[in-house]
């Protein structure tokens, strides 16, 4: 189908918009068949089976949602994506479809708000990261016949080009009308909250979280005594709902004009629970970092009491807590740090002995150590462990226009 937009690019020898909309629909088209040929099947099969559960119904919107999912986020075994695979096999593409397809692999994905409607595009703002969109469909404005301003869309957004500000949808749209604000701001809030870097991709954004963050960590240490506590699962539980709810009346007292007259959820239920896995530990180490922010960390009294006595290091219970501490993905350098500067008159000896390297230092190999053990942790910058919410989104969910 014919695309009808603004060219810019007129005169200059580069592709107009409408060129690179219509290619679009063309290169994704392709994509999509080479994503469901049978040498991906072992991977997307399984997805869409999952999804499916086990009725084994899924409607399409859902369906192309997954497929759309797979093809731009999914990592394959060697790391790479479903496009990078496409672009590489395909000598035949142009360096501008190269560019484009290879932006797809990094989408926004969000809630909108549809602001108004200018031509073929519509201008969207995405509640969880307070940006605007001006968004194109590569099928034309038939994607957005029936929906209108103020309404919502659940959307996934790709780059037409990197360095322009225009974005097209891809995948399934679904809309939602205005009088669906209340639920849409809820999916939204928990977007934001259980995926912050969804939000940080606003720059202004990151440093509203740092600020965030050093305020909350600041009230932390006031109501907590410190940054660190060692305890009992249940006791971690009433400590961090105890400040949870002294944060919520302290935000409502400075602020009664909004809560005057309204029942605030949430305040005679617990905030916070600890998952099954770290329930059934002896201890929990609660660490409010600076940098890394507030963590959980299981047996943590254990890891701490072989740092107090290295002689422990021989027994296999220890040394197997310190070597799930260096091997699990889902725990930072942070704990190990904060124990080695805590005891550095036993560190090298707790690590010569888990590692039978008697020449260890941690002051010589103990960065070397974590870099090779958590790749994963230094591959991007650190980022806030406190989401921000937009104006807009805020206002929503408080039933404000």
């Amino acid at each position: 189908m014919a695309v009808a937009v603004r060219d810019t690019n007129q005169g200059t020898g580069e592709p107009s918009l409408t060129d690179l909309i219509e290619r679009s629909a063309e290169l994704k088209g392709e994509l999509v068949a080479f994503a469901q040929s049978a040498r991906f099947d072992r991977w997307l099969t399984p997805a869409l089976l999952e999804a499916a559960g086990p009725e084994r119904q899924l409607d399409e919107g859902e369906a192309i949602r997954i497929i759309d999912h797979f093809i731009l986020r999914y990592r394959l075994p060697d790391g790479s994506t479903v496009v990078d695979r496409f672009v590489a096999g395909r000598r035949d593409l142009t360096a501008v479809d190269r560019e484009m397809l290879l932006g797809w692999r990094d989408p926004v994905e969000g809630i909108f708000e549809i602001q108004r409607k200018d031509g073929d595009a519509v201008i969207l703002l995405n509640l969880v990261d307070d940006l605007e969109y001006r968004t194109y469909s590569n099928v034309g404005r038939a994607a957005f016949r029936g929906v209108s301003k103020r309404g919502f869309l659940h959307a996934r957004l790709v780059p037409v080009r990197s360095a322009d500000g225009v974005w097209l949808v891809s995948g399934a749209l679904s809309y939602y009308p205005k009088s669906s604000a209340a639920q849409i701001a809820q999916v939204a809030l928990q977007l934001a909250t259980h995926q912050p870097e969804l939000v940080f991709r606003n720059p202004e954004k990151i440093e509203q979280g740092w600020q965030r963050m050093r305020e909350d960590r600041a009230a932390f240490i006031e109501f907590c005594g410190g940054d660190e506590l060692v305890l009992p699962p249940a006791e971690a539980e009433d400590r961090l709902n105890a400040y949870y709810l002294h944060r919520q009346e302290a935000a409502v007292a400075g602020q009664p004009d909004r809560a005057r007259g309204r029942r605030l959820p949430g305040l005679d239920l617990p905030f916070f629970e600890l998952p099954r896995e770290l329930a059934d530990s002896d201890t929990i180490g609660v660490i409010y970092d600076e940098v890394d922010g507030l963590n959980f960390y299981p047996d943590y009294g254990m890891l701490r009491d072989l740092f107090t006595d290295p002689a422990l290091a021989g027994r296999r219970r220890h040394q197997n807590l310190l070597r799930k501490y260096l091997h699990e993905e889902s725990i930072a350098p942070l704990p190990i740090r904060r124990l080695v500067a805590a005891h550095p008159e036993t560190g090298d000896a707790v690590f010569r002995k888990l590692l039978r390297k008697p020449g260890f230092t941690w002051s010589e190999h103990g960065e070397a150590l974590l870099r090779r053990r958590k790749p994963w942790y230094y591959a991007n910058e650190p980022r806030p462990g406190v989401s921000v919410i937009g104006d807009r989104l805020s206002a929503l969910v408080t039933g404000r226009r």
